[in-house]
């Protein structure tokens, strides 16, 4: 049995001949002071594109089973009191759908918004795989407890890759209950049939509205947090890194970007290090836009030097030469202006072709630093990229190269 942590993958049936059928089981614990959190299962079947096709392809409360009967919610515990899996869900391999790809696995709170519950009342959470005819565990993630203000969390996902089928651990928390999470995989229905679908109908549960949903994006809250890009058979395509920024508005975050300060001119840029061990950096400053169809296969499409252009300033990445990337550390510096962070309102958005949008915002503020490492981008085996939160300060160039161990070379350069 393998023991996993965040963002590791396993085998299952290569390293396991013969495994066919699974058994995912869940548990967790709830405090003694918020014993009605009712936690739920959920499995999501997502096709090659990373979309659920159609509300038949998500396994809950009210859909036990999907893809034709390979995917079942088999246990509802509504307490998760006492010792072992509190829900769990079965899949045979052999009946999955061929247009499905990925199985993804969820814990959702119940209620949880109307409750004002949270994971912050739940404790040793996990997810477990087993062979279902054997009864052999195959493997076990421990989810940690960093997720204190979250109503669902993404445990981990069966996968399908070269012929075989993994099981990779995630752990990333989601801002929102389980219509939410279907919405970040693209569920292509229209919004009233979704909300019809995510209607709670547990016996003796009251039915509150429909909570509002937020379109197609995965936040990544706290330093550290990761995710991989979505994998598919056809190459990433252009993967777009989006800074936009304004001074600070009542609007928070989101808010418009046309009441920007012209006091600030916040840039984007990147370090890059290739698989052939060339490093150099892409960034407005001493005009190194770089190149999308030739090396370095990143590009800067603009210097805003505002704020108030609409589209913000977008880092390309050529993802179908993902082969030729060993690392990309994406970051924003303060060229003019006073090196505030808290007036500067700040997000990186990560935009994929098959997947939802990553969203990076720039937090945990450090006075006085002219340089903030935002995301750490990595290559994931040549298979796909990982996006790793990292939302750093320095008080430059040479700094920042030091503390990730580029080994370039620093001058002063301007516009």
């Amino acid at each position: 049995m393998v023991t996993l942590i965040k963002g590791q993958k396993v085998d299952l049936t290569k390293a396991h001949p013969g495994l066919k059928q699974l058994k995912i089981g869940l548990g967790w614990d709830v405090s003694q002071t918020a014993a009605s959190i009712d936690l739920d299962a959920v499995a999501l079947l997502v096709d090659a594109e990373g979309k659920i096709v159609g509300k038949e392809n998500i396994v809950f409360y009210n859909n036990l089973t999907g893809g034709g009967n390979a995917v079942q919610l088999t246990k509802d515990d509504r307490t998760g009191a006492g010792a072992g899996d509190d829900e769990q869900i079965t899949v045979d391999l052999e009946k999955v759908p061929a247009g499905i790809r990925r199985i993804v696995v969820a814990i959702s709170i119940y209620e949880g918004a109307a409750k004002k519950q949270d994971f912050g009342q739940v404790s040793n959470a996990y997810v477990r795989i087993e062979d279902n005819q054997n009864k052999k565990q195959v493997c076990r993630y421990d989810l940690g407890k960093e997720f204190s203000k979250d109503l669902t969390l993404l445990a981990g996902e069966v996968y399908l890759h070269n012929g075989e089928w993994k099981f990779s651990a995630i752990g990333q928390s989601v801002s929102g209950d389980l219509g939410e999470l279907c919405r970040q995989f693209h569920l292509e229905l229209p919004a009233d049939a979704l909300a019809k679908t995510m209607q709670p109908v547990k016996t003796g549960a009251a039915s509150p509205k429909p909570a509002s949903i937020n379109l197609k994006k995965v936040e990544l809250k706290k330093a550290g947090d990761k995710i991989n890009l979505n994998k598919t058979d056809s190459p990433l395509g252009e993967i777009v890194v989006n800074l936009n920024w304004t001074q600070k508005t009542a609007g928070g975050f989101l808010s418009s970007i046309l009441n920007a300060s012209n006091s600030v001119d916040l840039d984007l840029g990147c370090l890059f290090e290739l698989e052939d061990g060339s490093k150099g950096v892409v960034q407005a400053l001493g005009n190194t836009f770089g190149n999308l169809k030739q090396l370095p296969y990143i590009a800067l499409d603009h210097d805003d030097r505002t704020g108030t252009s609409k589209g913000g300033e977008n880092l390309r990445i050529n993802g179908d030469q993902l082969m030729k990337f060993k690392r990309i550390l994406v970051y924003a510096f303060i060229y003019e202006g006073a090196a505030n962070w808290a007036e500067v309102d700040g997000v990186v958005t990560l935009k994929q072709k098959n997947g939802p949008d990553v969203e990076v915002r720039l937090d945990e503020h450090r006075k006085g630093k002219r340089m903030c490492a935002i995301a750490l981008v990595e290559n994931e085996k040549n298979q796909t990229l990982s996006v790793k939160k990292v939302v750093e300060y320095f008080s430059g160039h040479r700094e920042m190269d030091k503390a990730f161990k580029w080994g370039m070379t620093w001058s002063t350069g301007s516009k």
